[in-house]
């Protein structure tokens, strides 16, 4: 593991420490966790984005003539 310096404004270290004293986590663990998210976040996007481009409107077109054509079940109506 590695140790970082970090320079935030007051006004955000003061509304993290009121979260993580909420939540009951260190600022440690909120900063890692939300680290952690938005990683995760950009790779998903990066990954959907390759996906689309090898997507085709013909493919989808015949994925869904597959589906059948029958009335949704009753809790599933809108």
């Amino acid at each position: 593991m590695k140790t970082m310096s970090l320079r935030m404004p007051d006004y955000l270290k003061n509304a993290i420490n009121d979260v993580c004293t909420n939540e009951k986590i260190s600022l440690n663990q909120f900063i890692l966790n939300a680290l952690s998210e938005k990683v995760s976040a950009l790779q998903t996007l990066d990954i959907i984005e390759q996906r689309a481009k090898r997507a085709s409107k013909e493919s989808f077109l015949d994925a869904l003539s597959k589906v059948p054509s029958v009335e949704p079940d009753k809790r599933d109506r809108l």
